[in-house]
């Protein structure tokens, strides 16, 4: 069943173009092809910087902070397996580089159990699962 975005929800840009874009933002605006519709035809966002731009319906799609929670998780997961095999090849290439290296993981992983409650092991992070979207869609 098709339900357009209200006042007051969160949105997502589908193909950000700049990183503002890249943000949730609220729906501050809906315009319908005609006043007997549900049918929304725009939607104007405002963003977390006080930016304030209109897109097709089409290029929206509602999103929560709970869409946001699960992005990071995953992208700590992956930058912290990716650091992890940074840390691999430097302990090879040059020891202040390894040690550098080494730390970076530690600080990554400690954000990751700190702020958003993950438990990363730096020897083994488990890789990021897909997530599932309010529509049911993976991302």
């Amino acid at each position: 069943m098709y339900r357009s975005l209200e006042y007051g929800d969160t949105a997502r840009v589908i193909s950000p173009a700049d990183p503002v874009e890249y943000r949730l933002g609220t729906v501050t605006d809906v315009r319908y092809s005609t006043p007997h519709t549900t049918y929304a035809r725009r939607y104007t966002l405002r963003f977390p910087t006080g930016d304030e731009r209109t897109y097709p319906a089409e290029n929206v799609r509602r999103a929560t902070r709970e869409d946001d929670r699960a992005a990071l998780e995953a992208a700590l997961t992956s930058a912290c397996v990716a650091v992890r095999e940074a840390c691999r090849i430097a302990r090879d290439y040059d020891a202040d580089l390894s040690t550098g290296t080494a730390s970076l993981l530690r600080r990554l992983v400690d954000l990751a159990t700190l702020r958003l409650g993950l438990t990363l092991g730096p020897a083994h992070p488990a890789p990021p699962q897909p997530t599932r979207n309010q529509d049911g869609g993976d991302q």
